[in-house]
């Protein structure tokens, strides 16, 4: 049985185990938000309205937290701790790694939208629009996305949990110019291929390497 307050209904306590009486009478009992806020004004050592004041909220608000009827906004929260120089890690329960909040230069798409923050992200080259591939225009597009860094990116879906299985699940989305780099490597890779099959012919030479970017939308 979990004792999470401090005052109990004195029937209940005669239920009571002898070590769950001990634990009740060794205290004290993790406050949560109000006392979080209490605390906080034990530190700046100001009252409620001394902590309203410098919040720029009314002293009532203060008083609602404190007595659990409303709870403050996780911003408020930030700014309380600011004030009070306290920091708050948050770690993994059982490794007790650090858990950071997602970055805020994180990849977005073409509409400048935040990709979800579920998703696993993999880069597959430039991004070209489906009709060009039927038209013949996508190495058009290819050398107009590459020029203006627009990779193509998509979301691992069949292969998410397998990969997550092996590689771990990653920490974060990559930034914009971590997706770029990404569909430059991918075109190194994918001409020294090219050269490689272009050299194992029998009597074929190996042709000069063009630069990239030689062709234009």
């Amino acid at each position: 049985m979990a004792i999470t307050q401090q005052r109990v209904d004195p029937e209940e306590m005669a239920e009571w185990t002898e070590a769950e009486v001990d634990v009740y009478l060794m205290g004290p009992f993790d406050g949560g938000i109000p006392g979080l806020v209490r605390r906080v004004r034990r530190i700046l050592d100001v009252s409620q309205r001394g902590l309203a004041a410098l919040l720029g909220i009314s002293q009532s608000q203060v008083a609602r937290w404190e007595t659990r009827r409303t709870s403050p906004r996780a911003a408020m929260v930030v700014e309380m701790l600011r004030l009070a120089q306290v920091r708050i890690d948050l770690r993994h329960r059982e490794t007790g790694a650090l858990v950071e909040p997602m970055r805020d230069d994180g990849g977005r798409d073409r509409a400048k939208r935040r990709y979800p923050a579920h998703v696993d992200l993999v880069v597959t080259g430039w991004w070209v629009p489906r009709d060009a591939m039927m038209s013949g225009q996508h190495l058009r597009w290819r050398a107009r996305s590459r020029r203006w860094q627009v990779p193509y990116v998509r979301y691992h879906r069949t292969w998410k949990y397998v990969l997550r299985r092996v590689r771990g699940t990653p920490v974060d989305h990559p930034a914009h110019h971590q997706l770029v780099a990404e569909a430059h490597h991918l075109d190194e890779v994918r001409e020294e291929r090219r050269r490689l099959a272009l050299a194992a012919r029998p009597g074929s030479p190996t042709p000069p390497r063009p630069p990239h970017g030689l062709l234009t939308a």
